[in-house]
């Protein structure tokens, strides 16, 4: 639930997107002298997208939770907002329930236009589109099959949903006023709540669900859509927004200050190019998240103290009544956008409480960074501060045992370890304390990556390579051995010259791996592909189950999971086909292997035939990666125009090597 929900936070953020065009549309047109006609012009264009909101909701979750990305499934998404609002509208309640427009409950004069609708439109246009865009109908009715389906659907479920909220929507649009009110009636401590929760939120992503009750019209006070459309009270209006200026602008820009001041002397030039990037985005656009992140995992009870001064700041605004307003975050773009506009109310004082947020900022985290030795970027004592030391290995060892003895060791050794797994190219470890081990001598072994996901959960990325690691790592542990150091010496790093198997200059085709939707695979969400540890490539989400050769070559390895593959093409790149995120735990289970090793395969024939569904219904990701694993051997790649539907007979990259 809290992934969904994540989803959700980060699909919202494309019609969120649109809201600077209204803003800069209202603001121009209330700078200018509202005598010209130029003026009441622009003014009606920022109206006309504010008050579309629940419209762009419904789009933007309907495109962005569905899976393929395809236009189709926002298509759905408006079929699926138009049902409800006109169904639900007062004059077609009143025919369906046999009275008067009059006696009509007021709560269904709120249906449109209302984001609550437009949500939950959008969630039920991504569901159906995922579940029935492939769905084929008998021959007489076929021309409504696969996506043209979609739309149909929506507009039945949404019929279903209209009549459930007959019945439901007073009750629930009265409890969703009442909380409304209940905050309000907190004045200026009610803000100062919002604030607060609202930072707590953010590593969650669940602080979306909170701003859609103050920032918008869910419960009727609607801080954004009112401000740009300069209605309500003068002073009260733009109460749940205001108080963010502050912060945003000067107290977070203070705070990076204060963390480099703290920074240990070696690392004062790193750190400060981070806080510097991070203030100036704080500042200039409101985006927070490059400095809030910096520090809200290594020193959380810094975040803690970041989340009270945000929560005080918005309280002091609205105690003031001080207010100015936004439509993306709260930085220097919007304020002066918001500045003239005819409901701000005294919005250069937030600039003197921006200053006053400053010195809180600075000294406050000043003190609690050496109070409490907070280890804020620039203090932090890493795995990669420690020394590496040579472990000691005997003649009869191959480059696999060397390896699993270097990682023995960085990892803490016998006692350190609890289990020992592995997938097609990581090793999985869960350790008592990985705050034990050593990443500088693990990296000393010359693996491409270490992620340390949690006190208890390490992964270290080795290769294609992994399971004969992984096996003699376990004859280690078994062993209760004792790997002993023989000297120090500084880390190495993974070695980058060229296999002399390789053929130089020759040049491997690509194609794609599956129909479906070429992904970028920095966009894939696993960091040990995203971040190319393993290599370079491409990712395909596959419309069907269908996994064919990439690049003509030789099959060299199968996974005994049957989730992975790897192939060797003529020149001598070595290429892992990666089928899913995480589906090592399946146990093979969704995977029909139609190639054994050895075999000889050209571009096109059929690898494996994948149940999506099973990979979905174990809560795994589908994205088919094609990765080849020894780039050092690779000159040159070439990519075609991501970002678009493929299929298998379409070249996505060429290779050239060295």
């Amino acid at each position: 639930m809290k992934t969904y929900l994540q989803r959700m936070g980060r699909s919202l953020q494309l019609p969120v997107a649109v809201l600077p065009a209204a803003a800069l549309l209202e603001g121009i047109g209330h700078w200018l002298p509202q005598n010209w006609g130029l003026a009441q012009f622009l003014q009606v264009g920022g109206s006309a997208i504010l008050g579309q909101l629940a419209l762009l909701f419904a789009v933007g979750l309907s495109l962005g939770m569905s899976k393929a990305k395809d236009g189709a499934a926002a298509m759905a998404g408006v079929v699926a907002y138009i049902v409800p609002t006109y169904v639900l509208a007062p004059k077609q309640v009143a025919l369906l329930l046999g009275i008067k427009v009059s006696a009509v409950n007021p709560a269904f004069n709120a249906i449109a236009g209302n984001v609550f609708i437009g949500i939950i439109a959008g969630l039920i246009a991504a569901a159906l589109f995922d579940r029935f865009h492939e769905t084929k109908l008998p021959m007489a009715l076929s021309f409504f099959s696969g996506k043209r389906l979609v739309p149909i659907l929506a507009t039945l479920v949404m019929l279903l949903v209209s009549v459930v909220l007959l019945f439901v929507w007073p009750v629930l649009y009265d409890a969703l006023i009442s909380f409304g009110k209940f905050i309000v009636n907190l004045g200026w401590i009610g803000a100062g709540l919002f604030g607060f929760f609202n930072r707590l939120l953010i590593p969650t992503g669940l602080h979306q669900a909170l701003n859609q009750v103050f920032e918008f019209n869910i419960a009727g006070i609607n801080d954004i859509g009112n401000f740009w459309a300069n209605k309500g009270t003068k002073g009260i209006t733009g109460m749940y927004l205001a108080g963010y200026f502050p912060v945003m602008m000067f107290g977070l820009p203070a705070g990076a200050l204060a963390i480099y001041k703290n920074a240990l002397p070696e690392k004062k030039k790193v750190t400060a190019g981070l806080m510097l990037a991070g203030a100036f985005a704080s500042f200039f656009t409101g985006v927070t998240e490059p400095l809030e992140f910096s520090f809200m995992f290594v020193a959380w009870p810094l975040y803690v103290i970041h989340a009270i001064f945000t929560g005080l700041s918005m309280a002091f605004a609205a105690f003031m009544h001080w207010t100015a307003g936004f439509t993306f975050s709260a930085g220097l773009v919007d304020y002066i956008l918001s500045f003239h506009m005819p409901i701000a109310n005294k919005p250069y004082m937030l600039l003197v409480q921006g200053l006053v947020m400053a010195v809180i900022y600075y000294f406050g985290f000043d003190f609690a960074i050496k109070k409490f030795n907070l280890m804020t970027p620039g203090r932090e004592k890493t795995t990669d501060d420690a020394p590496v030391e040579e472990v000691a290995t005997s003649d009869s060892d191959d480059k696999y045992m060397v390896m699993a003895k270097k990682v023995y060791a960085g990892i803490g050794g016998h006692d350190n370890i609890k289990v020992i797994d592995n997938c097609t190219t990581r090793l999985r470890l869960q350790l008592d304390d990985t705050g034990n081990a050593n990443k500088s001598q693990i990296m000393d072994a010359g693996v491409s990556g270490v992620n340390v996901l949690d006190k208890t959960n390490i992964q270290i990325i080795v290769g294609t390579e992994v399971q004969f690691v992984a096996d003699d790592l376990k004859k280690l542990f078994d062993q209760n051995a004792k790997v002993e150091a023989v000297d120090s010496k500084p880390a190495k790093p993974a070695q980058t010259t060229s296999d002399g198997d390789v053929k130089s200059g020759q040049v491997d085709t690509f194609y794609s791996v599956a129909n479906g939707q070429v992904e970028d695979i920095e966009e894939v969400s696993d960091p040990t592909f995203a971040q190319k540890m393993l290599g370079d490539g491409y990712a395909v989400i596959p419309s069907d189950g269908k996994i064919v050769a990439p690049v003509d070559g030789t099959i060299e390895s199968i996974f005994p999971t049957k989730h992975a593959l790897g192939i060797k093409t003529d020149s001598g790149l070595e290429v892992l086909v990666h089928m899913g995120i995480d589906t090592v735990q399946l146990k093979g289970e969704p995977f029909d292997i139609k190639v054994e090793a050895g075999q000889q395969v050209k571009h096109g024939d059929q690898l494996a035939q994948v149940d999506l569904d099973k990979i979905t219904q174990a809560n795994k990701k589908t994205d088919m990666m094609v990765i080849i694993t020894n780039m050092p051997n690779v000159a040159y790649l070439k990519y075609r125009v991501l970002d678009q539907k493929t299929e298998l007979n379409q070249i996505v990259l060429k290779a050239t090597t060295k």
